[in-house]
């Protein structure tokens, strides 16, 4: 047993960070964009806002499990199959991004709006603000939703035990639900807790040393 769980420990890291870095390739530019092409943004144009918006606010809107349920015909077509690691890590992506998108956007109307206009006002394009300005001022808000969006999707691939994509949520599944073995169960629920620490405790930490006025 204890290996099964080493295992399963392993494949939830696998999962956790591999769709934590693909969910903010596309999450991140969706937050840039929002924040960019809103009325009061650095670029408006309201109709591309209004598009990503409705897009990002659907996807979000589905509860992970029937999203990941629904995925599976492109899940199988993506990586060929329906089960394991790689399986779920199409659904946490997809699912993920939107939330990420609203996390970036959240940071960065955080910025204050006077810096912004002293950047345009010494003749600073769009790109420029956003990678110079916006992006600087508000890390530590950023590593602190990065955080937060980890710990989410930890949350979401413990969902995955019902469709048998490995990790301790299949782990908990199987064999806590399925074979009433209680212990197992609560093994998977601590190890879990104790992740989400870590995450959490990293990224204050991170957040800490990020900000300039500590």
């Amino acid at each position: 047993m204890p290996a099964i769980i080493a295992k399963g420990i392993l494949e939830t890291f696998y999962v956790v960070l591999v769709s934590s870095f693909m969910g903010y390739a596309m999450g991140l530019p969706l937050g840039i964009l929002l924040v960019v092409t809103d009325k009061e943004g650095i670029a408006p144009k309201v109709s591309l806002n209004r598009g990503i918006g409705v897009v990002v606010n659907i996807l979000r809107s589905i509860p992970f499990v029937i999203l990941m349920v629904a995925l599976m015909p492109f899940t199988r077509f993506v990586v060929g199959t329906t089960l394991g690691p790689n399986a779920l890590i199409v659904p946490l992506v997809i699912g993920s991004a939107p939330y990420i998108a609203r996390l970036v956007e959240s940071s960065l109307k955080e910025v204050d709006h006077g810096v912004i206009e002293a950047a345009r006002s010494m003749g600073a394009t769009p790109a420029q603000i956003v990678f110079k300005v916006l992006l600087p001022e508000a890390r530590p808000s950023l590593i602190m939703g990065a955080a937060i969006a980890v710990i989410t999707i930890l949350g979401y691939s413990a969902m995955g035990g019902f469709v048998g994509a490995g990790g301790l949520g299949t782990i908990a599944i199987n064999y806590g639900y399925y074979r009433y073995q209680v212990n197992i169960m609560l093994v998977t629920v601590v190890i879990l807790i104790i992740i989400v620490q870590g995450f959490q405790e990293i990224g204050n930490r991170l957040s800490k040393r990020a900000d300039k006025r500590l």
